[in-house]
């Protein structure tokens, strides 16, 4: 049986000052705590700090787990106050994170012992590595969403979609970005009014401005494309 592994990589957090990857750390535990208690991921981690893997309960819920990543770190990217404006810190405020889903067979899965192997991590954590050079991100990143498979036919299916999903998010502000972070964990609008403490047509400007019914659509697609793939 398929299963949907998530790889994910900060971009550019080396150049961010201590407190700043700390804080992106510590946060993105959090995360992963609410995506566990909430059933969507079956084990998580933190690696070196800037490194995520995560192994999806369901693999139709993957982008939906690939966005909230996405959609947190670019929350936090605009609350953090860089006034530092090198080429590879705008890099971070711009595109934040960039994560992978592989789709494939996981061999080995053990999550008391941490051991995460076969097609399925290998594929994203190939994905996101490529992307590197000699463990330094580059100064030009064209997209950072992928989804990669052995199922030619899917991969073409998904590229399009993911390279528009990263135009949309990846030109969002930071406010319009935690609204959809807190769409995709099923919040309801006057949940988000309280949890950001603004008003409703506050939250309905950052979603049409983020492009919130586009998101719901892609979702809603990859999930009935991965339920068919997989029956």
């Amino acid at each position: 049986m398929n299963k949907a592994v998530i790889s994910g990589d900060i971009v550019a957090s080396t150049s961010l000052p201590d407190i700043g990857r700390s804080r992106l750390e510590n946060d993105l535990l959090q995360v992963i705590t609410i995506l566990s208690e909430e059933k969507l991921i079956l084990f998580g981690r933190i690696i070196k700090g800037d490194y995520i893997e995560c192994v999806v309960s369901n693999p139709e819920d993957a982008l939906r787990v690939l966005l909230i990543f996405k959609c947190y770190v670019k929350s936090i990217a605009g609350e953090m106050n860089l006034e530092d404006s090198s080429p590879r810190i705008k890099l971070f405020k711009i595109y934040g994170i960039k994560l992978a889903i592989g789709y494939g067979g996981l061999s080995r899965f053990d999550p008391e012992k941490g051991i995460i192997d076969g097609e399925a991590i290998y594929l994203s954590g190939r994905k996101i590595n490529e992307l590197s050079t000699f463990g330094k991100q580059r100064i030009s990143l064209k997209n950072s969403l992928f989804f990669v498979s052995a199922y030619s036919q899917l991969n073409m299916q998904f590229e399009a979609l993911f390279s528009l999903l990263d135009v949309l998010l990846n030109k969002a502000t930071a406010r319009q970005c935690e609204v959809v972070y807190y769409k995709l964990l099923g919040m309801k609008e006057d949940q988000i009014v309280q949890k950001m403490n603004v008003s409703q047509p506050v939250i309905n400007q950052h979603s049409s401005g983020a492009g919130w019914n586009a998101i719901e659509l892609a979702v809603n697609y990859y999930s009935q494309t991965i339920k068919q793939q997989s029956s």
